[in-house]
């Protein structure tokens, strides 16, 4: 029986590695209560090697799986009633060049190879399969997995695998975030805001680091003007006219001093949680008359995928405990209560559209609730 390398690790550590070698196109093991452990691979970064390395350790005649969500099956002409994920028998032959054919929603229907047609399964949020998925997000890559049935026995040379266990990954975010710690502080004199000092949090044995601008002399004992804002590059660093998020960081900063001060905060959430790679691919199939909700649940996604425990606990940190929120999206302040935030006011946050991005402001109002 395999002998996981990292099953003594923290379960972070367990999952960062295991994220890690899907990025790199390596087998991991993945096991889970009442389920034989699987072994799986990230379908976007699988290469010829790593589906050599696949077949091998899994238990001969029970085959490989293509996992991917129901919206892609459905993109491939297979008939899914119900959504989530599904399961596709793979054939002994089939290629590389295929398996990334059916994964990439950036493809045509007209250049698609046909798809196995049967069995298709669909799983529940609680399988293994769920957490592969879920690990490929983590990865920020397209989700969709490989996935065999792990032998009993496995050659010497095939025993360092990373191990993870479903409830770890499931869990990761959470986890994460209740992790989080100060990791450095300095003063940041920003353009509009010259009094503002920065902090550095990140989860205690590594992880992605979260940012806290405190602006200003904010007011503890009064609930703090504050703006939770997730990671842009493309509008924050690059100025893009695509959307309005340079324009709400910038005007938050700028919002938040001249009260006197507050906190911003520059969650690492990028596209809604999916990623910088993934929010150009939904660009893409934007460029094709499918707007923003549509083109994140076309390339599996759910339509917003970012947690906001982590502000949750940054804040506390911080010694806020009541917010004014800076939004247009009345779900985020659901959402921000839900994990035990008091938000006493919502603060419109809206600016002058573009023509580049009026389709996607009225896509956020009329799918996704926000008030412009």
């Amino acid at each position: 029986m395999v002998s996981a390398s990292h099953s003594s690790e923290s379960p972070l550590k367990s999952v960062d590695t295991a994220v890690a070698d899907l990025r790199h196109g390596r087998p991991v093991v993945l096991t889970a209560e009442n389920f034989p452990p699987q072994v799986i691979l990230a379908a976007e970064t699988a290469d010829l090697d790593g589906l050599e390395r696949l077949s091998v350790l899994t238990e001969p005649g029970a085959g490989l799986s293509l996992i991917l969500p129901a919206g892609r099956a459905a993109a491939l002409n297979l008939s899914v009633q119900q959504a989530g994920l599904v399961s596709l028998a793979l054939p002994k032959d089939v290629t590389l060049s295929a398996i990334q054919s059916w994964i990439d929603p950036t493809e045509t229907a007209s250049t698609l190879p046909p798809a196995p047609k049967s069995p298709v399964l669909v799983l529940g949020a609680g399988s293994p399969a769920a957490a592969g998925v879920a690990a490929a997000k983590l990865a920020g890559l397209l989700p969709a997995i490989l996935l065999g049935r792990l032998r009993e026995t496995v050659l010497e040379d095939q025993t360092h695998l990373a191990c993870v266990s479903r409830d770890q990954v499931l869990g990761y975010k959470q986890l994460a975030a209740q992790n989080l710690r100060k990791v450095g502080a300095a003063q940041l004199p920003l353009a509009e805001a010259e009094n503002t000092r920065v902090v550095a949090f990140r989860p205690h044995g590594g992880g992605t680091e979260h940012l806290a601008l405190i602006i200003g002399n904010p007011r503890l004992d009064l609930p703090v003007l504050t703006r939770i804002h997730s990671q842009c590059l493309t509008g924050d660093l690059l100025g893009s006219l695509r959307c309005d998020c340079g324009d709400q960081l910038r005007g938050a900063i700028s919002a938040i001093a001249a009260a006197g001060g507050g906190v911003l905060l520059y969650l690492a959430q990028e596209g809604r949680g999916i990623g910088l790679v993934n929010k150009l691919r939904a660009y893409q199939l934007q460029e094709r008359d499918i707007d923003t909700v549509d083109a994140n649940l076309q390339l599996g996604f759910d339509e917003d995928e970012r947690d906001y425990t982590a502000a949750a606990v940054i804040l506390r940190d911080l010694g806020v405990g009541r917010i004014r929120l800076l939004t247009n999206n009345p779900h985020k302040v659901e959402a921000l209560r839900q994990v035990g935030l008091e938000v006493t006011e919502r603060v419109q946050h809206r600016f002058p559209a573009n023509p580049h991005n009026q389709g996607y402001l009225d896509t956020k109002a009329k799918r996704a609730g926000h008030i412009l």
